[in-house]
């Protein structure tokens, strides 16, 4: 039996046992991938800056209650024993590469979509967590840290 073009597109899977995305979700994983990066940049280089000066003060901490200072100062912003933000830059910077690849036509085995769903799970459940820190316990908040979220 014969499988319809039209049941394969609708499906995403090919006969090599491979799935594709849509246009619209490659450019959304490029899109928010892009701010992610730029978010995770600029905070690692305060974080750097802030290690150089102690005295130093982001640009993004306008109040005592809007205060990426007292966010970088935390226990909470270096968790698995670096920067909080430098996992920002890998991760988020492999949210580009797949949604860029997808825009190419690339498709994955479904072992790889569902790392990409473990992924985004744990993520998901990190920045929960990280935001959870921020609000309730350092009680400060960071407008890069929210683009990150």
């Amino acid at each position: 039996m014969t499988k319809a073009a039209v049941d394969e597109a609708a499906s995403g899977r090919q006969d090599d046992g491979t799935i594709g995305a849509s246009r619209a979700f490659a450019w959304l994983l490029v899109i928010t991938g892009a701010a992610g990066l730029l978010a995770a940049w600029v905070i690692t280089i305060d974080k750097f800056k802030l290690l150089e000066d102690p005295d130093f003060v982001p640009g993004c901490s306008l109040n005592p209650i809007v205060s990426c200072g007292n966010i970088m100062k935390s226990e909470q912003a270096s968790v698995f024993g670096f920067p909080n933000p430098m996992l920002g830059l890998v991760t988020y910077a492999m949210v580009i590469a797949i949604g860029v690849a997808l825009l190419a036509g690339a498709r994955y085995r479904r072992w790889y979509w569902l790392g990409l769903n473990a992924g985004t799970l744990f993520g998901v459940g990190f920045c929960t967590w990280l935001m959870y820190q921020s609000l309730y316990e350092i009680n400060s908040l960071c407008l890069w840290c929210c683009l990150a979220w």
